[in-house]
């Protein structure tokens, strides 16, 4: 069991031991895991989502909840429902956050669409994310770094919700850059780059659907944190924690 010298100053242990430490894969007790990451970084919002700004390039208003390890419900049974890592809501937008750290320079895990996309008519708003789901799952389309499938499917899952709270949605992937894996061996600059390059042609190809998608780096969050007064020594306390993102 985890104390709260496993955290940040400022983060609600309880809070965020009550939702990522039950979820599977979560490694909270390792400051070097994404899911650590995630909860030192924004679990510090769970009971102040007013202090959280809007994220840069994100449309999205003001926040008024913030909530982790969120599981969003596709409009299907018997299947496996997609998670985000954090989920924000305004006034007018569901903002759902699929955060990366180390993982996009790891070999990449099989991941495939086993859910009955196809039996469902999605609309003309979803026909962008329709047409690289198809194209995923027939090879057409591939990734190496990028873990498109399940951005696909969280993109589905997150318009399911926001419809049904009248609410626009935002597909956000917070990822980071690394420049050095934590054991201090460097990251493959050439890694980095063709994620870098593949997460913007993803964007491209999904641009002017429902579900509006923003690539975001934990670098500019950061940045941005760094010139707000009440955010100053929490993102001190972030970089000085978990080092280069």
């Amino acid at each position: 069991m985890m104390t709260d010298t496993a955290f940040l100053p400022g983060v609600p242990a309880d809070a965020v031991l009550a939702t990522l430490g039950r979820l599977p894969g979560s490694d909270l007790a390792s400051p070097e895991s994404s899911a650590a990451l995630v909860a030192n970084t924004l679990g510090w919002f769970l009971g102040r989502p007013r202090l959280l700004l809007p994220l840069p390039g994100v449309p999205m208003g003001l926040p008024e909840v913030v909530e982790l390890g969120v599981e969003l419900q596709l409009p299907m049974r018997g299947v496996r429902h997609p998670r985000v890592e954090a989920l924000v809501t305004t006034p007018t937008t569901l903002v759902g956050i699929a955060s990366k750290r180390y993982q996009p320079f790891r070999p990449a895990k099989a991941v495939a669409f086993t859910e009955p996309f196809d039996a469902r008519d999605w609309g003309p708003g979803m026909a962008r994310f329709g047409a690289m789901r198809k194209a995923l799952a027939e090879g057409r389309q591939t990734f190496h770094h990028l873990d498109a499938v399940t951005l696909v499917k969280q993109a589905h899952a997150l318009r399911t919700q926001a419809v049904k709270q009248a609410r626009g949605a935002v597909l956000v992937y917070l990822h980071a850059e690394p420049q050095n894996w934590a054991n201090g061996k460097p990251v493959d600059p050439k890694a980095i780059s063709r994620h870098r390059t593949e997460v913007a042609g993803f964007a491209r190809a999904v641009k002017g659907d429902d579900v509006t998608f923003v690539a975001l780096t934990w670098a500019d969050l950061l940045a941005q944190w760094s010139r707000t007064a009440p955010l100053v020594a929490h993102t001190a306390a972030v970089r000085g924690w978990f080092g280069g993102l």
